[in-house]
């Protein structure tokens, strides 16, 4: 799978099969990305490249990282020290996000009242292991 940023100048490659497939609802997704939540998927951290453009990243938290594009600013990857041989990927950066739906939506404790869930399961936190 591929995708890029908006304006096109960071492009990836995600390999492997995708796997925690969620869309997810704290806060930090959403101040981030200026949007009620994040799709996201997960791949192993050897199965992903950038293949064009050097991305910005920060630290979000005490183990969080995200890059975004320094040019248009969407949002790429998110990578914790929690769970260093995997990196999160923005599902709608892919060029065919329709390939990777949702399966659930976590941290739903702290979503916005006005944001309905559907027919997905929902956790209050991080899906259980």
């Amino acid at each position: 799978m591929q995708g890029h940023c908006f304006c096109g100048f960071i492009r990836y490659q995600a390999g492997g099969a995708p796997f925690h497939e969620t869309n997810c609802h704290c806060s930090i997704c959403r101040r981030t990305s200026g949007a009620p939540f994040v799709a996201w998927f997960t791949v192993r951290r050897a199965d992903f490249t950038f293949l064009a453009g050097e991305p910005a990243t920060f630290r979000s938290s005490d183990h969080g990282t995200r890059t975004f594009c320094p040019r248009c600013g969407t949002p790429v990857t998110f990578q914790s020290t929690h769970s260093p041989d995997e990196i999160d990927v923005t599902t709608c950066s892919l060029d065919e996000p329709e390939r990777v739906p949702p399966r659930d939506h976590t941290q739903v404790a702290t979503r916005l009242p006005w944001v309905e869930l559907g027919d997905l399961p929902a956790f209050p936190g991080e899906r259980p292991s």
